[in-house]
């Protein structure tokens, strides 16, 4: 592997896969004696970032309306 000028590497999707790392997954990087060990953040008791979005905005959508009429209005149709 290869660090980029932005400091970026790709980590294998081996890697990914046995280390439960998905797209959007927060890890934290530590430094120690024993070199940089890269650990995957658990979600805390609200549970991770996708699953507060949805819960702030489950139901705030008026009665009644289609997903179609949802789709456009967040497209501003």
């Amino acid at each position: 592997m290869r660090i980029t000028s932005k400091g970026q590497v790709t980590i294998p999707a081996e890697i990914r896969e046995k280390a439960g790392l998905l797209p959007g997954s927060e890890i934290n990087i530590i430094l120690d004696d024993d070199g940089v060990h890269i650990v995957r953040v658990e979600p805390g008791p609200g549970g991770g970032r996708g699953q507060r979005i949805v819960r702030r905005l489950r139901g705030t959508a008026p009665p009644g309306m289609s997903t179609d009429e949802i789709m456009a209005l967040t497209r501003g149709e």
